[in-house]
């Protein structure tokens, strides 16, 4: 790196324009600060991204209690429905950070999301809210989960190849440790009044006690905008990455794209669905248990697990730890059927409860790994591409970078699917046949196939 170049990123403030962070030296001396930062900001706004967007999986399971009167399929699709809106919005997120710079994003994303919790804390203390709008909020929630895409490809920029796995991880994990603290906030915070000179107005319950619903939403209103002026006065903006929507859009013709997306889905994917549908499946299964107490700790393994699962695949190898922890999701998902209610018998809620947290672990340990896989193969086939076309060092690593980020963003966009499928399919088999099982043989024939697809398209050939 030449001391022009340094000098020049040293002043242009928030936007850097030279930024190489395969250059060793200027990795040392000035890229590594620079790109840690930026990370230590993204990390507690993606997590306030995951807060909101899972907002309705501690929500719904308390809308009767305040007097509202949905059916259980009803409350179901309102947990899956955020995932629907981040799903699709994800695409278009994949391509904004070239377009407008990661640090002006993520301020813009954060701060939107100051919408939906407004007016979710309004909506829960009328009674007369139409199901309609909750579904309306429902939606907007969903876009915090869109704010994953554009962070991770806006992070994917700052580090260099041999740390993707790393900074990819804690990004993702610590950012899907949202839905954990959420769990773990909200139900605490509708038990107390805090916002009362604000408008929010206690609901009575047949014990005797009172929920402030609202709170569930309206708890994150300051953190929102303390992250949002961080993201704003802290983060930078790089001129390098900078590329229009023709320059990324050729990586959906990748075949790559379309297979990682499916391994994705079944890792992320489960990881955010289990989130949204777990309390109310457990509410289904076991009526007597306070669900809301533990539900907390299944989306808090798997976030942890993100990271180690990017770690670990740094070390041994995306492809090696995917497949294991495939192996892994696919023999959890068949005990669990050992722990439902049935004719009978009425099931172990500390089984069923002990083998879902292990689902979750799994779900998070593959999610840091598939990520993993996405960064390095991408980065792989465009330099060979661009060299067998004849194009240099430089140009190859540029368009390696671009690829690998819009392909992470619209990959993810894929995995958000899952949290719309999972609640539902949750949903649908309970109306049906009065029990989860059928929904559960889906999810095992998918773990399995998923085991053939990584062996048969990456394991032989070792590509990571």
């Amino acid at each position: 790196m030449s001391q022009s170049a340094t000098s020049s990123s040293k002043k242009t403030g928030a936007v850097i324009q030279n930024w190489q962070p395969e250059d060793a030296a200027f990795w040392q001396q000035r890229g590594q600060a620079i790109a840690s930062r930026n990370l230590w900001i993204s990390i507690p706004c993606l997590l306030l991204a995951f807060c909101v967007w899972m907002l309705f999986s501690a929500v719904a399971v308390n809308l009767n209690k305040v007097g509202f009167n949905f059916t259980t399929d009803q409350l179901f699709l309102l947990t899956a429905l955020p995932s629907v809106s981040g799903a699709i919005l994800r695409v278009p997120y994949s391509f904004v950070i070239p377009m407008f710079g990661g640090r002006r994003w993520t301020a813009i994303s954060t701060c939107f999301l100051l919408v939906p919790c407004l007016w979710l804390g309004m909506a829960v203390q009328d009674t007369s809210t139409t199901y309609g709008i909750f579904v309306i909020i429902s939606l907007l929630c969903g876009f915090g989960g869109a704010n994953f895409a554009s962070s991770m490809a806006n992070i994917s920029f700052f580090f260099p190849k041999a740390r993707q796995g790393g900074a990819l991880g804690l990004n993702g994990g610590l950012g899907n440790l949202g839905v954990s603290v959420m769990q773990l906030v909200a139900p605490l915070a509708i038990s107390i009044a805090m916002f009362g000179v604000f408008g929010g107005t206690g609901q009575a319950q047949p014990d005797g006690s009172q929920l402030w619903l609202e709170n569930a939403a309206w708890i994150w209103l300051p953190f929102l905008l303390i992250a949002t002026l961080a993201a704003w006065f802290g983060m930078n903006d790089l001129a390098a990455s900078k590329a229009s929507l023709s320059q990324q859009l050729p990586v959906l013709k990748r075949g790559h794209l379309w297979v990682l997306s499916l391994l994705y889905l079944a890792t992320f994917g489960s990881f955010i669905g289990f989130s949204a549908g777990f309390a109310m499946l457990s509410k289904t299964q076991f009526p007597d248990v306070v669900i809301l107490h533990y539900a907390f700790f299944g989306p808090f393994l798997g976030a942890l697990a993100r990271p180690v699962g990017g770690a670990l695949s740094d070390r041994f190898g995306g492809i090696r730890v995917t497949l294991i922890n495939f192996v892994l999701m696919a023999v959890f998902a068949a005990l669990l059927f050992l722990t439902l209610p049935g004719a009978g018998h009425a099931g172990s809620f500390m089984a069923f409860y002990g083998v879902f947290m292990l689902l979750f672990l799994t779900a998070g340990l593959g999610s840091g790994s598939t990520f993993q896989m996405i960064a390095v193969i991408f980065r792989k086939i465009t330099v060979e591409r661009v060299k067998a076309r004849g194009g240099s060092d430089e140009s190859a690593q540029r368009e390696a970078v671009t690829d690998s980020a819009a392909a992470l963003g619209f990959i993810s966009a894929i995995g958000a699917i899952g949290g719309f499928f999972i609640p539902k399919a949750f949903g649908t088999s309970l109306a049906l046949t009065g029990s989860p099982a059928g929904a559960m043989k889906i999810f095992l024939v998918f773990y399995v196939l998923c085991v053939a697809i990584t062996w048969a398209v990456y394991g032989r050939k070792k590509n990571a």
